[in-house]
């Protein structure tokens, strides 16, 4: 069975940082462009950063651009999500995607789908 759990969310203050994990079982991540989406109550799903799978290639929404690293480590079969500096409007519940190919970033190219870990950035 493919399965994606995501795990590090929590309760930060603005300007700390988290690193969301997001492990795969059932099949090897390094054969998937991983990506990394978030849902903030009453708003659409919007794609925060992916990695493909040369990891050559790293994308970023604007709004995370120099704050957040995504990364990979093939020997645990897991992708990572460094957030630093977060903002309050990083709150929302974070998702792990999964593809064969190229890195998109539309929710609906993604196959494979985590339960999400909800991140909270609050003083």
């Amino acid at each position: 069975q493919l399965q994606l759990v995501e795990s590090g969310g929590g309760l930060v203050q603005p300007g700390g940082s988290l690193r969301l994990s997001c492990a795969a079982s059932g099949f090897t991540l390094d054969s998937y462009a991983i990506g990394w989406f978030r849902q903030a109550p009453g708003k659409e799903r919007e794609g925060v950063s992916c990695i493909s799978t040369s990891d050559r290639n790293t994308y970023y929404a604007d709004s995370v651009k120099g704050r957040f690293t995504i990364s990979r480590d093939n020997n645990k079969n897991t992708v990572y999500l460094q957030m630093n500096s977060l903002k309050p409007e990083d709150t929302a519940v974070y998702y792990c995607s999964a593809r064969l190919g190229s890195c998109r970033t539309q929710a609906a190219r993604y196959n494979y789908w985590g339960q999400g870990t909800q991140v909270t950035v609050s003083s």
